[in-house]
């Protein structure tokens, strides 16, 4: 069995082929995009990483941060809406770690995501059971209590 190598292209290389696959796919991403929408399903076979490791399965999402970047962790209690709101600094991307969240109509469930484009505004609600989130902004969008 071959060594498992992830460094065989640049990251430059890889995001003209992410633009490239996403321009064929009319996929907008100027506009919230969630991985149930009709463009990133389709995208799922093209995005499909097949240098990875053995017992792996990988897919590249459709969409890419190209600033600095922060990362958090959010659980939102069963039933709990979020207000209409923008991360106006910057792109962002929210990753459903378990339970669903609502928004738009679609229920996004554990291993979905969205696209969040800046300045953007959006709102969703959380499902029945709860949801833990990742986020990964290009901005920061959360205030720290004082020590």
């Amino acid at each position: 069995m071959a060594e498992f190598n992830p460094n065989t292209k640049s990251f430059a290389a890889c995001v003209e082929e992410l633009k490239a696959a996403v321009g064929r796919a009319s996929l907008d991403t100027r506009k919230i995009v969630t991985s149930q929408d009709a463009a990133s399903v389709k995208l799922r076979t093209e995005l499909k990483c097949t240098n990875v490791p053995a017992g792996f399965t990988k897919w590249e999402l459709p969409v890419y941060l190209d600033k600095p970047s922060l990362m958090y962790i959010s659980i939102g209690n069963p039933g709990v809406s979020v207000p209409e709101h923008s991360h106006d600094e910057g792109d962002g991307i929210r990753f459903i770690a378990s339970g669903s969240i609502e928004y738009k109509g679609k229920e996004l469930h554990a291993g979905d995501w969205m696209f969040i484009p800046a300045k953007t505004k959006y709102s969703f609600n959380v499902g029945p059971i709860g949801a833990t989130m990742f986020y990964c902004y290009c901005c920061c969008c959360g205030s720290h209590e004082a020590d």
